[in-house]
């Protein structure tokens, strides 16, 4: 894996993630404006960088490399430096079988060259084709632009601790030994060749934060360099030093880090930040920073390790996948993931705001495996074909539909849709609706999403499937709306064969605006015009609220899902005069506080009765009738009846209480604290035990904490009517997993 010493979760909305959002061109552009000429190394200073240029949300899909010493012995995978010390280990074991013991064939063996017990020499020195090698940096870059990248570039260091430029302030590099080439500068120049923007990774926060514990202790001091040993302040001023260099000689567009930034010495941190913002300045570019830990979220842009989102969120986004499951860099019998799980899980990314950075994994002598080349080559094709769909475009009020979901935070496998699954872009002006089928449907399509309940599609000019030929289209028959949806008559077999097919519905004027399924969507415009932030249930500070695209004091429209409601204030952190919205409002000016709420909060509509139903099972939560203080909550099959009604009231700190409507006891905790404990219901006392945490999961599906327990409620899977309903850990599956339909 590229960054996880175990498989490491990562909630779904990180840190500064706060609300999902379809962040405005305009706002953007705003930011961009309003950064500082000079940086200086303060939190304030740097957080005014705009984390994501126009360039790079427009970019979408970029490709890297693991590829370095620790490919040469193509076995377990990019983590066989650390792991061949590690005592019983399969990488351990290997390497006594074929190189001998760690104490007498270290892992800088690799790097320096030596035999293995068969008398084979070993070592990281691939050789330019040019020389008479294998490794062509040019030809890689050529497949990086026919895979339909925008952006690529090399693993500058991995935990290992070797630099892959002419260092001078680590002996370890790549000019000085292993291949005696300068690869930054060779990759630098092949990529932008090619029109390419840059991106260099750099993984060198954990090489002296864990990633060689089990080395012993050295004594040569280049090699205490090499594994990590030489002290903490030692180790933090090369970790800047080593990202001041790379800076210098290649000038990335856009540095990528990986995790363990959290146990970086912060003021080189912010040292690092605004050198590279001074830098770019200079250069007169907008530049790139991610991060997985370790930063706030402002000016950086987060990064979802093999996995990403399961709804639209905010701010833009990254992640980084690998086109194999079993390791990031090349080992014998590596596997690949399809075509159709990589192609489909980077249409979903960009549907939820977000761009994907694919990893691929060439062997030590700089061959590109021809499996490798053709999930590659597959992809490009269907960008070349069908990248306006893709390219430049931004995510839409809703990300999609569909029975495949995809995402919901780190370490996802990327997943192949169907023909029942779509998603959404729209392009940059609002004009055109792109929806996405990942497969062919048939002789008609329903777009559920757009039925006549949540959105006005009178002023549809066209729908087109585009064709097999890039910028050519059929046009289709008006499309008749319904209850159920907006249905499309399409050819009556697939024209072509495809991955994906795209349809592009065309309006007059801006695409109308959507009704949320859950939340609220807030404009800055009147009539709900211009594009819209999706804001989910939760609070929102002003801070919050600027990431996610609505600058304070801007908002002048707002569209609510049935049985929701808005608390604006017109003062930061939930204070100054406040105003309560139950309804749409297309013009806030009528309500006398156009342009005047500074921070909000989405709730329930504590008036509102929803049935709540388990995502699995998809029975409704029951009371039983009016039963006994104490009894046992249950799920019953949704026949209307008010046992199965609830009301959920907000009531502080964001916990909610839920108020059975027949015999107006509340759900509670308090059956226990061990998975599988019964939930219950009593008459409400105020406790923490009755109080739930209503967390959105993506889909308009919630996770339910009770507040003393810490767990979840549970449905227990495909169960019958009457089976209690439980308390679990909350975990990555559906039983734990609720919808709130307002009635």
């Amino acid at each position: 894996m590229s960054s996880s010493l175990s498989r490491r979760q990562f909630v779904a909305g990180a840190t500064a993630v706060v609300a999902a959002a379809v962040t405005t061109d305009a706002f953007a552009a705003g930011r961009a404006l309003a950064a500082p000429t000079t940086y200086t190394p303060t939190w304030n200073s740097v957080n005014q960088h705009p984390a994501a240029p126009e360039w790079f949300r427009d970019a979408k899909f970029g490709i890297y490399f693991h590829w370095g010493a620790f490919s040469v012995p193509a076995y377990d995978s990019e983590w066989y430096p650390r792991n061949m010390y590690s005592s019983g280990s399969n990488a351990n074991t290997h390497h006594i079988a074929t190189y001998g013991d760690p104490s007498v064939w270290p892992f800088h063996n690799f790097i320096d060259g030596a035999d293995d017990l068969a008398g084979n020499h070993v070592q990281f020195a691939p050789k330019l084709r040019s020389a008479g090698g294998a490794f062509d940096p040019d030809e890689w870059a050529q497949l990086f632009v026919d895979a339909g990248a925008r952006f690529a570039g090399p693993v500058a260091e991995h935990h290992d601790g070797f630099s892959m430029w002419d260092s001078q302030v680590n002996e370890w590099n790549s000019v000085g030994k292993g291949p005696r080439l300068n690869l930054l500068r060779l990759f630098t120049d092949a990529i932008r060749a090619k029109n390419l923007k840059l991106l260099v990774a750099m993984h060198h926060a954990y090489h002296f934060n864990g990633y060689y514990e089990f080395v012993p202790a050295q004594t040569d001091p280049s090699l205490k360099k090499l594994y990590g040993q030489l002290g903490p302040a030692a180790e933090n001023q090369l970790w800047y030093d080593k990202l001041k260099e790379v800076i210098d000689r290649a000038q990335p567009d856009i540095l990528w880090q990986d995790f363990k930034l959290d146990a970086v010495d912060e003021q080189q941190r912010l040292n690092f930040l605004s050198y590279y913002y001074n830098q770019a300045n200079s250069w007169g570019r907008e530049v790139v920073a991610t991060y997985k830990d370790g930063l706030d979220g402002h000016g950086e842009v987060f990064d979802y390790e093999r996995g990403g989102p399961g709804d639209l969120t905010t701010p833009y986004w990254l992640t980084d996948d690998s086109i194999s499951s079993s390791s990031w860099c090349y080992t014998q019998g590596i596997g690949y993931y399809s075509t159709q799980q990589m192609l489909h899980a980077l249409i979903d990314r960009v549907s939820k705001n977000g761009n994907m950075l694919l990893n691929i994994a060439p062997m030590a002598d700089g061959t590109i495996p021809q499996g490798q080349r053709d999930v590659l080559l597959a992809i490009g094709d269907y960008l070349k074909r069908f990248g306006e769909s893709v390219y430049g475009t931004r995510a839409w009020t809703a990300y999609g539909e569909g029975p495949t979901k995809m995402g919901g935070g780190a370490f996802t496998t990327p997943t192949a849709g169907t023909a029942q699954d779509i998603r959404f872009t729209r392009n940059k002006a609002n004009t055109v609706l792109y929806a996405t089928v990942l497969g062919w449907p048939g002789t008609s399509l329903t777009i559920k999403t757009l039925n006549s309940a949540r959105i006005d599609v009178s002023s549809l000019k066209s729908v087109q499937l585009l064709n097999a030929s890039a910028g050519t289209y059929t046009n289709l028959a008006t499309p008749a709306q319904g209850a159920n949806g907006l249905t499309v008559t399409l050819p009556s077999a697939a024209p072509f064969s495809a991955n994906a097919y795209v349809l592009k519905l065309t309006f007059t004027g801006e695409i109308p605006s959507l009704r949320p399924a859950a939340g609220a969507v807030a404009f800055q415009d009147v009539h709900y015009s211009g594009t819209g932030t999706v804001l989910e249930i939760g609070d929102h500070t002003a801070d919050d609220l600027t990431l996610a695209g609505l600058t304070p004091r801007t908002l002048s429209s707002l569209r609510l899902a049935p049985g929701y409601q808005v608390i604006g204030y017109s003062g930061d952190n939930f204070t100054g005069t406040a105003w309560t919205f139950t309804a749409d409002n297309a013009d806030l000016r009528n309500t006398g506080n156009n342009d005047a709420v500074t921070s909000l909060k989405v709730q329930f509509n504590p008036s509102a009765y929803f049935q709540v139903s388990n995502v699995t099972d998809g029975l409704a939560l029951d009371s039983g009738g009016n039963v006994a203080s104490g009894s046992n909550l249950k799920q019953w099959a949704w026949d209307g009846s008010p046992n199965l009604q609830w009301q959920a009231v907000e009531v502080g700190g964001g916990y909610y209480k839920l108020v059975n409507r027949t015999n107006g006891m509340v759900a509670d905790g308090w059956g226990g604290t061990a998975d599988g404990s019964p939930a219950r219901q009593a008459a409400w006392n105020g406790g923490t035990n009755q109080q739930w945490l209503i967390t959105h999961r993506g889909d308009g599906r919630y996770s339910i904490a009770n507040r003393t327990t810490g767990l979840v409620l549970d449905g227990g899977g495909n169960v019958a009517s009457g089976s209690v309903t439980k308390q679990w850990t909350y975990g990555s599956s559906t039983n734990l997993l609720w919808t709130f339909t307002a009635l």
